[in-house]
């Protein structure tokens, strides 16, 4: 089964350098360990909500937004698509995510 496990944190927060320096150690440490079993198709970060559009068609208007339309402490930083046996296996590839200690992991199964 394919899931979108997204990637949430509170973009802006104040991480130290060191802090900050091991949580891309294990970010990596991760991807390594979710591709040598072959349940990580793809990931990436995102850029901040900056640089983000929210786009809606009302009629005939286009309507963009900057920046994301949730408002929420939490956004989406980055993304894997994840191949996995089910559903279990999809919460335990993303309870070793770094993230999750500090944000939130979404799992979501992809229609079939």
């Amino acid at each position: 089964m394919k899931f979108m496990m997204l990637v949430c944190w509170a973009e802006g927060e104040e991480r130290g350098p060191e802090e900050s320096a091991a949580m891309r150690r294990d970010s990596i440490a991760w991807m390594e360990q979710m591709d040598a079993r072959g349940v990580r198709l793809q990931g990436s970060r995102l850029r901040p909500v900056a640089d983000a559009r929210t786009v809606r068609v009302r009629g005939e208007d286009v309507l963009v937004v900057d920046g994301p339309f949730a408002e929420t402490k939490e956004q989406i930083a980055g993304y894997d698509l994840l191949e996995c046996a089910d559903l279990d296996e999809a919460v335990e590839v993303a309870s070793r995510h770094p993230v999750a200690r500090c944000g939130a992991i979404e799992v979501r199964p992809y229609w079939d």
